[in-house]
C-alpha cells in the first residue's frame, strides 16, 4: 500500500510548483518539494512548516506536509494534518487524494474499520479510483479473515467451566484406600450393635413376667 501512497503524493507534488508559483513565490516550498523527492523527509517536514506559517491558508502545503509525516511513520499526525488539509480545500478531487491517504494511515496502523470508512468515502467521491478499490477489497477481506477466527477461537472461560464439570464427578467418587478401610469398619461395627441390640431384645422377652390380669 505505500507505493499507491507515494504514487498519489508525487502526483501531487509534480504539479505543485505551478500552483505555488501562480499564488505565491515560497521558497519553503519549492525546497520542500525537492527534499521530499530525495527522501530527506524531516527537512522537508520543517520546510512544509515553514510554507505553511507563511500560508496557513493554503491546503495543498498542508497536503504535502501531511505525507512527509506519513513518510516518517507519525500516523495519528499525519491524518490530523489530511484533516486540516481537507478544511482548507474543499475541492472534490484534492479531497478524494486526502481521504484516501486517511485510509492508507488507517491500514498502517491496522484499523481496519477506520481505513475502509475512508476508502469507501474516496470511492464515493471518485468511483473510478482502483486504488481505493482494491485497497478497500483487501480490507475487507482483512477483516472477514479476523472476525472468522475470532468465531472459531475458543472461549477460555468456558472451556475451564467444562474441565471443571467433567472433574467434579471423579473428585466426590474418588477415596483413597484408608477412607474405604474406614468406611468398611465403621460399617461392621453399626452391623455389630444392632445384632447386640436385636439379642438384649430377645433375652427380655424370655424372663419377662406374664402379667397379673
Amino acid at each position: 500500500m505505500k507505493h499507491i501512497l507515494f504514487k498519489y503524493a508525487l502526483l501531487m507534488l509534480m504539479f505543485l510548483p505551478a500552483v505555488i508559483y501562480a499564488q505565491t513565490d515560497n521558497k519553503s516550498v519549492i525546497k520542500a518539494n525537492k527534499l521530499y523527492k530525495e527522501g530527506k523527509f524531516d527537512e522537508a517536514i520543517a520546510e512544509y512548516r515553514k510554507a505553511a506559517g507563511t500560508n496557513p491558508g493554503d491546503g495543498v502545503v498542508q497536503y504535502n506536509l501531511a505525507n512527509a509525516i506519513f513518510k516518517k511513520e507519525s500516523f495519528d499526525e499525519a491524518l490530523a494534518t489530511y484533516d486540516k488539509s481537507i478544511e482548507l480545500n474543499k475541492d472534490n478531487i484534492f479531497r478524494e487524494k486526502n481521504i484516501y491517504n486517511k485510509g492508507v494511515s488507517y491500514t498502517r496502523q491496522k484499523k481496519l474499520p477506520e481505513s475502509i470508512a475512508e476508502y469507501k468515502t474516496a470511492l464515493k467521491i471518485d468511483p473510478n479510483d482502483e486504488d481505493a478499490r482494491h485497497n478497500l477489497q483487501k480490507a475487507l477481506h482483512e477483516q472477514r479473515q479476523q472476525n472468522q477466527s475470532k468465531d472459531n477461537k475458543p472461549d477460555p472461560e468456558k472451556k475451564q467451566q467444562q474441565q471443571q464439570k467433567k472433574q467434579q464427578p471423579k473428585d466426590q467418587s474418588k477415596f483413597n484406600r484408608k477412607q474405604v478401610e474406614q468406611l468398611m469398619k465403621a460399617l461392621r461395627q453399626k452391623e455389630q450393635d444392632i445384632q447386640q441390640k436385636m439379642q438384649q431384645n430377645r433375652t427380655r422377652a424370655t424372663t419377662q413376667p406374664d402379667k397379673d390380669w
